[in-house]
């Protein structure tokens, strides 16, 4: 799996991320193709699978196994999100070729080679699979369930405007396996955490689209982003209330003691303001301000994950 160029970053990498500055200067383009440059998306993929642990531990009762399923889902989120980055770059190479923003990604720049990208994805697709292996029959049946979705995704946008529900359906899809991990079983709990994490993948991905708007209207590329406008603040207000309803909804499932959900609540409550301010800061027309406000995501999903693992202690 050897390089066919270099260079030295990506353009819409954050700078001095570790990749760039620590890693060995021969897997640094793989890792650039896995994303492991901008973890975000590890974190998006990886939270929904914390809320679902959370869930199940208030449900039911904590666990010293829901430590392990903790664990194994953050080594399997960065696994499989390198895998699904893998795949989305190796069936969008010649659209990338043509976008400002990802004409410097590893496959259109020339530092990784077709064979070399399949190789990869393959390496993390199996560290993902030995993960999910480490489960119940349950987890591992849900989780091979998710693969047609992440194989869907690239081309969604070539079909639908709206790619955006196809991805909400594939990275939140952690919050069922990890449910099914603990006990072996699904609830209603999950499933409405599932649907809320679709809506707030609908609000941070539109968001993140408004970056490329000008480039995809060229390519014929669709999204939210484009089919929303100028209107897009209405229906971000919209995804963001669902979101808050469907996880307040999920919490109330769950049955959860006074004090458990007390805590839970006050997570939803800081997930809900935080959603608020960034529709205060959003500028659709300016893309840095538009990938700052997707980043600070991680921050908002993260309000509910720890509040649901602190009620499922509680």
């Amino acid at each position: 799996m050897q390089p066919t160029a270099s260079t030295p970053t990506v353009s819409d990498a954050p700078q001095d991320n570790w990749v760039d500055r620590r890693a060995p200067a021969r897997w640094r383009p793989f890792l650039r193709l896995s994303r492991a440059d901008r973890p975000i998306g590890t974190w998006l993929l990886l939270l929904p699978c914390w809320w679902g642990t959370g869930l199940a531990m208030i449900v039911d009762r904590p666990r010293w196994a829901d430590l392990w399923v903790a664990l194994a889902c953050a080594i399997g989120a960065a696994a499989m999100r390198g895998a699904g980055c893998t795949w989305n770059d190796l069936t969008d190479r010649d659209y990338d070729a043509m976008v400002a923003r990802t004409r410097s990604r590893p496959l259109p720049s020339g530092q990784v080679t077709v064979r070399g990208a399949w190789l990869w994805m393959a390496v993390q697709t199996a560290l993902g699979g030995l993960m999910l292996l480490t489960m119940n029959g349950a987890a591992i049946a849900l989780g091979v369930a998710s693969l047609g979705l992440v194989v869907i995704y690239p081309f969604a946008k070539r079909f639908t405007w709206w790619p955006q529900v196809f991805l909400g359906l594939a990275f939140n899809w952690g919050a069922l396996v990890a449910f099914a991990a603990h006990g072996g079983t699904l609830h209603p709990a999950a499933m409405l955490a599932y649907a809320a994490g679709i809506a707030w993948t609908l609000f941070y991905d539109t968001i993140y689209a408004h970056q490329d708007t000008e480039d995809d209207i060229l390519i014929g590329v669709r999204s939210t982003a484009r089919l929303f406008g100028e209107d897009s603040p209405r229906w971000l207000l919209g995804f963001a209330a669902a979101a808050v309803v469907l996880l307040s909804t999920a919490v109330a499932a769950a049955r959860p003691a006074p004090l458990a959900a007390l805590v839970a609540m006050l997570g939803i409550a800081a997930f809900a303001g935080h959603l608020w301010w960034q529709l205060g800061r959003l500028q659709t027309g300016d893309p840095a301000v538009c990938l700052r406000l997707f980043r600070s995501n991680r921050d908002a999903g993260l309000m509910v994950a720890l509040a649901l693992v602190l009620a499922g202690l509680a």
